[in-house]
């Protein structure tokens, strides 16, 4: 599992410098025994409007690709599950 965080944080470093740009960022959780990754959007990503796309083209697809084998993606702090 410890793995999987390492490559986890691995691709949220890839989209931070975007997210930090507009002066947000994101923070790993905890990913569940099913391969869950629970994120909380930090600063500015926290109250945007465009939170569950940046959620959805951001986050969810540079997770996915470099870590296939999670299954879904949960921010803890806004109300969309992916």
């Amino acid at each position: 599992m410890e793995n999987l965080n390492k490559r986890v944080e691995e691709a949220l470093d890839n989209i931070r410098p975007y997210l930090r740009a507009d002066g947000g960022d994101v923070s790993l959780v905890d990913i569940t025994t099913d391969k869950v990754v629970k994120l909380e959007l930090l600063g500015a990503c926290k109250s945007c409007a465009m939170n569950m796309m940046t959620m959805k083209a951001g986050i969810e697809e540079s997770i996915m690709r470099e870590v296939p084998e999670i299954t879904g993606i949960e921010a803890i702090n806004i109300d969309i599950t992916i």
